[in-house]
């Protein structure tokens, strides 16, 4: 999942947001290419901003016109990646998620993108209540505060259950479910 990064950043608090969004970045596009390498779906959940009218080609369209397409361009979508719009902070939230994931039969996910200490905290607990696997690559989220973020980070951790690991580390799977690449490794996310 990667929340949030089709973004103009044309925000009330981007500029707390942007350094760390900078940071994270690179760790980002490496998830998904190696998650795009393993056919593991991807799934971005982008924001509609308050515009009821967008849909995925005009938000992106949007962030890539706008000051900061640096952060944009390098997590376009490709053809196999899949779009889901929301409107509040949980990925979930009146979104077709779950639906989606119960239809590809997945239990688990990971979480990247921004911002820790809000859309990604409210996605992980609502991934866990609906009991699915939460994996949350800790270089590969943007903050705007750092310490919320790193208090999210335990929360996720201690009360949801959530791997939280560096996202060279993440395994795209439960190793005791999902089909399997030529290495053993589970196809889930």
């Amino acid at each position: 999942m990667v929340i949030d990064m089709i973004n103009t950043y044309e925000h009330d608090d981007a500029h707390l947001l942007l350094p760390s969004a900078e940071t994270a970045l690179p760790a980002i596009v490496r998830l998904i290419e190696r998650a795009r390498g393993l056919d593991v779906p991807v799934i971005y959940v982008n924001d509609n901003y308050g515009a009821w009218r967008s849909h995925q080609g005009e938000i992106l369209d949007r962030a890539l016109e706008g000051p900061h397409v640096d952060l944009v361009r390098p997590l376009v979508p490709d053809d196999r990646s899949l779009f889901v719009l929301k409107a509040r902070h949980s990925i979930f939230y009146e979104t077709p998620l779950s639906y989606l994931l119960r239809e590809q039969g997945r239990e688990h996910i990971v979480l990247c993108g921004q911002v820790t200490e809000q859309c990604v905290l409210y996605s992980a607990l609502d991934a866990h209540i609906r009991h699915l696997r939460v994996t949350i690559p800790r270089d590969a989220v943007a903050h705007i505060h750092e310490d919320l973020a790193e208090a999210a980070l335990q929360m996720m951790e201690r009360n949801m259950d959530a791997d939280v690991v560096k996202a060279d580390e993440v395994s795209f799977g439960d190793p005791r479910s999902g089909p399997r690449d030529a290495g053993g490794e589970s196809h889930e996310q």
